[in-house]
């Protein structure tokens, strides 16, 4: 599928973003996530990987298993840097609130713009600097929150997750032709590999209940519907509208958990919301900064 008409990409890519906004809400849902962490990860991993290779399937026939030997190191570097942002991902949702965790991982671009200046010897603007300080005062700013117990490990595994899905975002700027959604499918096998270790040696069981399977599986699908959405939208968009847009996932995500209406009643923390603004100040300033880069983003 080809959009060239980026009045249609932009709301392709909204619906993306919308998509993986439910994704907190559904691990809100979850009983006692914090004592199935490798059962969701497991689960999860699967449907990733199974739902993208019928995707793979669907659009390339028997030729998408020749990705996986195209992969190449890159890609290896960027499915274990997603699978570890996975993992981290799930680790902060549990120790702290949706908003921590969305706005550490809404900082990802500048991490990203950090790493490819360490990595991939890309330049750094004064301007991207400056984005890049308020950010890290507005994180810091959200530490200082001891509303929940074990909180600032939540916001240090939101921010591993947000270098995971940088390392990710870097590994295919390093190798243009790494088969990207191929990279995201083994990323989803390695969690599910990992997690069938971690299960089979503490002598645990694979599966939680049917309610909390159904919302790993349900989670798992949305970011794989959210991906194909988004890279079909992002081909024709700069990637400082991808940038704004992608921002839609933060706000949404923190919005249906405080919406009365779903019961979760999740209130931001004043820190939070002040960190918070810093850092959508930061991303917004970016944004502007590359209001004419067309360097496409893969995933967010």
């Amino acid at each position: 599928m080809n959009i060239r008409d980026e009045k249609v990409a932009i709301p392709v890519v909204l619906i993306a973003g919308l998509l993986w906004s439910f994704g907190p809400l559904a691990i809100r849902y979850v009983d006692q996530p914090e004592l199935v962490p490798w059962q969701y990860l497991f689960t999860r991993g699967i449907v990733i990987f199974i739902v993208l290779n019928c995707y793979l399937y669907l659009n390339e026939g028997t030729n998408f298993i020749s990705n996986y030997f195209r992969v190449g190191f890159s890609g290896i570097v960027g499915s274990i840097g997603l699978a570890s942002a996975m993992v981290s991902f799930i680790w902060s949702i549990t120790h702290t609130s949706v908003a921590v965790t969305l706005l550490c991982l809404a900082a990802m671009p500048l991490i990203t713009a950090l790493l490819g200046f360490i990595f991939l010897k890309e330049h750094i603007s004064i301007n991207t600097w400056v984005s890049i300080v308020i950010a890290v005062i507005g994180i810091i700013i959200m530490s200082f929150n001891d509303e929940r117990i074990g909180s600032l490990m939540g916001l240090v595994f939101g921010l591993l997750s947000a270098i995971g899905f940088s390392i990710f975002s870097i590994s295919l700027r390093w190798r243009k032709e790494t088969p990207q959604f191929t990279t995201v499918s083994l990323a989803g096998l390695i969690c599910a590999g990992v997690s069938a270790y971690i299960i089979i040696q503490s002598n645990s069981v694979f599966f939680s209940s049917t309610k909390n399977e159904m919302l790993f599986s349900l989670h798992g699908s949305l970011v794989c519907i959210g991906l194909i959405l988004y890279s079909i939208g992002s081909k024709h968009l700069p990637a400082a509208e991808l940038t704004l847009l992608s921002l839609t996932e933060v706000i949404g995500g923190i919005f249906w958990v405080w919406l009365p209406l779903f019961g979760i009643n999740e209130v931001p923390s004043t820190n939070t919301i002040i960190g918070g603004f810093l850092i959508f100040i930061s991303i917004f300033y970016y944004s502007l900064l590359n209001k004419n880069n067309r360097r496409f983003i893969g995933l967010n």
